[in-house]
């Protein structure tokens, strides 16, 4: 082999390794170091029966924005779909969750899509989250699933419904522990074609927990009773009502120039009404949300518990996403944030190859230059 097809050999090789390194390896390097959090004993509720039952585990991401024909260039669309199935598939290897919720905005132009562009959207993605046998995924709806309150026709409400097999309500009961799916924009009580049938269902749920608890006073019949009482947890698009993200203290909390934006009640979270009403109907432990594309921790507004805001799982959103892991008990439950890599280092490993590669090539040639003509002498 002579040497410049050798020199040519490594850099190939040294490309090739970069690009395996930067876009497989770096993401199982990253994600293994997260595990599955432990449950501990002095958060037990011990108004609840404690059962002998295994945790549930549950898997969570939100706003992952597939995009579309109108904002979306290939370039980026490329680079952020690839992102999001390599990590995604990355968790789904390392760590196995048996349910997974996805906090809505799954598209990004699914409000405004043609029908045969919804049904890509769809396919797409499946594809992208594909889960494997013996894992179950919900999804609830985002406002650029369907469109803000206001915007959202009974065409774009029900194409969700039917494409995501996503109902607006929906109660999720797996070993004693209740998941309670709600889609945001319809609790504005107005009354509307979306928020009415939405109010009835929520009514529905309060009175089988109430049932299942013993605290209704009137007679329940069996249908109305769950095997297993415990407090649920809330998932669902939006915040609940909060002022803004200024007291978001997370390392993945909205960075500085935003966080003290204040948010629009219907906009950015959840109205005071809306807020109150919900609480008081679910009385959740846990409320989990998306929408800001950053993250919160924060005690909930009404009762006990607290209220996670899950970030972007998008690099088009967010430089540092991540994903949430839970483990869920009828009264206990614990809970980790796991980063996946930032956008910002991968495109520093891909330049510092560069450089290393370039300067290897520059030695590579100066050295050959040099061995020749010492050869010639």
């Amino acid at each position: 082999m002579r040497p410049n097809l050798k020199i040519i050999v490594k850099i190939i090789f040294g490309i090739f390794f970069l690009n395996l390194y930067c876009q497989f390896l770096i993401f199982y390097l990253v994600q293994s170091k997260c595990e599955w959090p432990e449950l501990d004993p002095e958060n037990e509720d011990k108004s609840i029966k404690p059962t002998n039952e295994e945790p549930v585990k549950v898997m969570v991401i939100a706003d992952t924005h597939l995009l579309g024909s109108r904002n979306g260039h290939w370039l980026d669309k490329l680079q952020r779909e690839w992102q999001m199935y390599r990590a995604f598939q990355t968790a789904m290897t390392l760590h196995k969750p048996e349910l997974v919720f996805v906090l809505g905005d799954l598209t990004d132009e699914g409000l405004y899509c043609s029908e045969e562009e919804f049904n890509y959207y769809i396919r797409r993605f499946y594809s992208l989250f594909r889960v494997p046998e013996g894992t179950t995924m919900y999804v609830v709806v985002g406002n650029h699933d369907i469109g803000f309150h206001y915007g959202v026709s009974p065409y774009l409400n029900q194409r969700f419904i039917n494409g995501f097999k996503a109902p607006p309500v929906q109660l999720v009961s797996v070993r004693g522990n209740h998941f309670v799916l709600v889609n945001s924009m319809a609790l504005e009580g107005d009354g509307c074609f979306l928020c009415k049938p939405a109010e009835q269902q929520l009514t529905k749920i309060e009175r089988v927990l109430h049932c299942t608890s013993g605290s209704y006073t009137e007679k329940c019949s069996a249908k109305m009773k769950l095997d297993v009482y415990s407090r649920p947890i809330l998932m669902q698009h939006y915040p609940l009502y909060r002022q803004s993200d200024a007291d978001c203290n997370d390392f993945d909390a909205a960075p500085l120039p935003i966080k003290h934006e204040r948010f629009r009640e219907r906009w950015e979270c959840l109205s005071q009404e809306a807020t109150y009403q919900l609480l008081t109907q679910v009385k959740p432990r846990l409320a989990l949300s998306g929408h800001t594309h950053h993250g919160c921790t924060r005690k909930l507004p009404i009762g006990e518990g607290i209220e996670i805001t899950v970030p972007s799982f998008s690099w088009r959103n967010k430089d540092n996403p991540n994903y949430l892991l839970a483990i869920f008990t009828p009264n206990n439950y614990a809970y980790a944030k796991c980063e996946i890599p930032r956008e910002s280092h991968q495109r520093f490993t891909y330049l510092a190859g560069a450089i290393l590669i370039f300067l290897w090539l520059i030695y590579s040639l100066t050295f050959r230059r040099r061995s020749s003509k010492y050869k010639y002498r």
